[in-house]
């Protein structure tokens, strides 16, 4: 029957691990493909579309947001020009001015309102890149205002005039520094052509100081370059991080959605062997019920004598396995109570020492078969604790059990209950059995976990005790320990919390 059960639950649980199997395979694949897009940022993260895009919008948000800065510079440009240059040129010179950068700020608006999805990088890269260029050479048109009319006008002008071409040429920079400088190319053809023009400008004065002036030109517009590249390594790295980050985001949230699934099917395989169990007790406790009824007759030979002795020793090993089979299926059901949440606890005010004694009656057949001896060091005076009665007779009948089980012939067990240090109350049970390796000792709290040593010195068993025993005492609050060392025996310790222990009539919160 059990064959035939696991039988029935393998096709699912191997559907299961397929499945499993296969998420991981895709959790593996998106894993790759995430480092490999990390390996790409960072090995080349100004390549990166992504990366061009965000720097882009930097300087397009930049050029918004101060869009009639420039505009009105130029205008106190063109007013200032008319003290040594014709009003016409001034005039004309600020309406190229305007053209271009009302041609720069529209291409930022449509850039600005088109989707990242629809966005050509290169395509609008390059279109920036030219209304940039017109704009540097309308600024650098500003060195021709007046150059006819050196001559014509007082040596005072032309000396404010050249000294205001320096000036203004610094705030360009600076300015184009601080809106360009995500962009370095647009930069460059933003700021070199009016550079270009005051230098030459300046140069055909051919006057030390106009040269001192050129150099010093020449040297400012260097240390700006420089600086932007500074200021253009710092923006690439925050939206570097940022990428990552939200590369980061998206896998996590890959991940959850894994788990989440792997959850969701691990719950509903949980419920599906819950339900399955719950069937199967009836079909399976009804057979077994006359199995073990009918061999009982038989090996007691209630019906009158078989006439051959082998007939009753057949059916006294019909009745044990009987016997071996139910309650293996009762632990199981047990355990799975205990697991989906099913186990309620019928708390009343029981005496620790009162079940151990009455364990210790029902196993003494047992112990007394094996020359075991009992060591009982009881506190009388314990008061009750409030818990199951079935699952604390449980606990003390599963440890006592296990602690005849493995301790040899002429052994003794230790049985101790006593109050703890902080006002609870503990049992522990010490055997002289063979131990348990230290690092064996999660494997026996496991369901169907065995020791390996304890497998070769003493009879089988399902392996189920302890985890009942470790689940049922969770389900009081309490905790449990094992202390073992090869050779020497086990101990095992339950203690039970003060919440637990009976002060009053009324049962604790």
């Amino acid at each position: 029957m059990l064959i035939l059960n696991e039988r029935i639950l393998h096709p699912s649980q191997t559907h299961f691990s397929d499945h499993t199997q296969y998420r991981s395979s895709d959790a593996l694949v998106h894993n790759d493909i995430i480092q490999e897009m990390r390996k790409r940022l960072l090995k080349n993260h100004k390549s990166t579309p992504d990366l061009q895009y965000e720097l882009m919008s930097i300087f397009v948000r930049k050029e918004l947001a101060a869009q009639w800065t420039l505009v009105a510079l130029a205008l106190i440009f063109s007013f200032t020009s008319m003290f040594w240059a014709p009003e016409q040129q001034a005039i004309m010179w600020l309406a190229i001015i305007v053209v271009a950068k009302i041609s720069l700020l529209e291409i930022c608006r449509k850039f600005a309102s088109t989707p990242q999805k629809d966005v050509n990088v290169e395509i609008w890269y390059r279109r920036i890149f030219i209304a940039e260029a017109c704009c540097g050479l309308a600024w650098a048109s500003f060195a021709l205002i007046g150059i006819g009319e050196d001559n014509d006008n007082s040596q005072g002008y032309v000396h404010s005039s050249h000294v205001f071409l320096f000036a203004s040429l610094i705030v360009v920079l600076a300015i184009r520094m601080s809106f360009a400088s995500t962009l370095l190319p647009i930069l460059y053809v933003g700021t070199i052509p009016m550079t270009i023009a005051v230098v030459s400008r300046l140069l055909l004065q051919q006057d030390f100081f106009y040269l001192a002036l050129a150099v010093m030109i020449i040297a400012v517009h260097v240390y700006f370059i420089f600086l932007a590249k500074g200021l253009q390594t710092t923006a690439a790295s925050i939206l570097k991080y940022r990428l990552q980050k939200d590369l980061l985001i998206a896998e996590l949230a890959e991940a959850k959605s894994i788990s989440d699934e792997a959850r969701r099917r691990a719950e509903d395989a949980n419920l599906a062997k819950s339900r399955f169990l719950a069937a199967m007790s009836h079909e399976l406790r009804t057979p077994l019920n006359a199995v073990l009824g009918f061999s009982e007759v038989m090996k007691n030979e209630t019906l009158g004598p078989f006439g051959n002795e082998r007939y009753r020793e057949y059916a006294d090993h019909i009745h044990v396995s009987g016997s071996h089979l139910l309650n293996l299926i009762n632990e199981i059901l047990d355990l799975s109570r205990i697991e989906a949440g099913k186990y309620d606890l019928n708390e009343q005010p029981i005496k620790i020492c009162d079940i151990l004694d009455n364990s210790c009656s029902l196993l003494k057949l047992r112990a007394k078969n094996k020359s075991l001896h009992f060591i009982e060091h009881y506190d009388v005076s314990l008061p009750p604790l409030w818990v199951d009665e079935r699952a604390i007779r449980q606990i003390c009948l599963n440890l006592l059990s296990n602690a005849i089980k493995f301790t040899p012939h002429g052994g003794q067990i230790t049985l101790i209950a006593r109050l703890a240090s902080d006002g609870g109350q503990m049992l522990s049970m010490q055997d002289t059995g063979p131990g348990i390796p230290e690092c064996e000792i999660p494997k026996v709290l496991e369901a169907f976990g065995q020791g390996s040593l304890a497998q070769k010195t003493a009879e089988g068993g399902t392996g189920l005790g302890l985890p009942i025993v470790r689940k049922l005492i969770e389900l009081h609050n309490g905790q449990f320990e094992i202390k073992s060392h090869l050779r020497t025996g086990t101990e095992v310790i339950v203690y039970f919390p003060r919440s637990r222990v009976v002060k009053s009539t009324d049962k604790p919160s």
